[in-house]
C-alpha cells in the first residue's frame, strides 16, 4: 500500500511564515484595532462594532465608494478593449516584434509616484506639453480647479501606464493559438470579424479574465498616482477609497474608524474579484461545451 509524503510540506513553511508575518500578523492588528477606542497612552477601550457602523453610515464613505466604483469602471470599459485592439496589430513575428514587446513594457517599468509626477508635469499650462497645448488652443483645462479636467487627467494617466498590461497579456493569449485555427479560417474564407470572434476570443478568454482582475483590484485600491497628481482634489472629486483612509488614519489619526474603513474596503475587494472570477470561469465552461 503506497503511502503519502508529507514532507514536502516543511517546503511550504518557509512561504507560510513569511505570509504570517507580511500578512496575517498586520491583518489582525488592523481587526483589534477595529473593535476598540483609544484615548491616548496606549490605553484601548472595547468598542464592539461600533465603528463599523459609524462608517456605514457615513456619507463620506459611500461617496468615496461610487467615486471608486465609477473609476474602475471607465478604466476596465477603456484598457480592455484598447488593449485587446493594440495586441491584435502587434507584429507577431521577427525584430519589430520584440521592439514593440519592449516599448509595450516600459510604462509597467515606472514607479507610481513617478508616473504621478510625470502627468502632474505634462497637464500644467506653464511648462506641460498636454496642457500648454490645450490652453493654446482656446480650452479651459486645469486639473487643480476643474472637476472634469481632473477626472479626465487620472484616467487618461491610468490608460496610459496600465493598457500595456492588458495588451501584454493578449498578445500572450493570440501567440498561443496553433496556426491550424487560421489556416481553417482561411479555407472557409472567414471574415476577420468572423476570426476574431470564433478563434481568438475565446483562446483569450482565460487570459483577459486574468487582465481584468488584475486592473480591477488594481483600479480599486488605487492610490500614489491620483495623490501625486491632484492630491483628491479639486475638493473631493478625486478623493478615491484609498485617499480618504490615510487621511482618516494618518491625517486625522482615526484609527479605530480608519481599521473599520480598511477591513470593510478589503472585503469590497475581495467579493467582486470573487463575483468577476465565477462570471468568467462561467463563460469559459460555457465556450467549452
Amino acid at each position: 500500500m503506497k503511502t503519502d509524503n508529507q514532507r514536502a510540506w516543511f517546503l511550504v513553511l518557509p512561504v507560510l511564515v513569511l505570509v504570517a508575518f507580511s500578512a496575517v500578523i498586520p491583518l489582525m492588528t488592523v481587526v483589534n484595532y477595529s473593535v476598540q477606542d483609544t484615548f491616548g497612552n496606549n490605553q484601548f477601550f472595547w468598542a464592539g462594532l461600533e465603528w463599523f457602523k459609524t462608517q456605514l453610515e457615513s456619507e463620506r464613505m459611500w461617496d468615496a465608494l461610487w467615486r471608486q466604483l465609477a473609476f474602475s469602471g471607465i478604466i476596465l470599459a477603456i484598457e480592455v478593449p484598447l488593449g485587446v485592439f493594440v495586441a491584435l496589430n502587434m507584429p507577431k513575428k521577427g525584430v519589430w516584434a520584440s521592439v514593440v514587446l519592449v516599448l509595450m513594457s516600459l510604462p509597467l517599468l515606472i514607479p507610481w509616484n513617478v508616473v504621478g509626477t510625470i502627468w502632474q508635469i505634462f497637464g500644467r499650462s506653464d511648462i506641460g506639453l498636454l496642457g500648454y497645448t490645450l490652453d493654446s488652443l482656446g480650452i479651459d483645462y486645469n486639473y487643480t480647479q476643474g472637476f472634469y479636467a481632473a477626472w479626465v487627467t487620472v484616467i487618461a494617466m491610468d490608460v496610459w501606464h496600465w493598457t500595456s498590461l492588458v495588451a501584454l497579456l493578449a498578445y500572450a493569449g493570440l501567440q498561443s493559438i496553433p496556426d491550424a485555427y487560421y489556416q481553417a479560417a482561411r479555407i472557409d474564407q472567414a471574415s476577420r470579424w468572423a476570426v476574431f470572434r470564433y478563434i481568438e476570443l475565446p483562446k483569450m478568454r482565460g487570459v483577459l479574465t486574468i487582465a481584468i482582475l488584475l486592473r480591477f483590484m488594481d483600479s480599486f485600491k488605487i492610490y500614489t498616482e491620483p495623490f501625486v497628481l491632484t492630491g483628491g482634489g479639486p475638493g473631493n472629486s478625486t478623493t478615491f477609497l484609498s485617499i480618504d483612509l490615510v487621511k482618516m488614519a494618518l491625517g486625522q489619526f482615526d484609527l479605530g474608524p480608519a481599521a473599520a474603513f480598511s477591513l470593510m474596503y478589503f472585503l469590497v475587494i475581495m467579493v467582486i474579484s470573487y463575483v468577476f472570477y465565477i462570471v468568467m470561469t462561467n463563460l469559459d465552461k460555457e465556450d467549452g461545451k
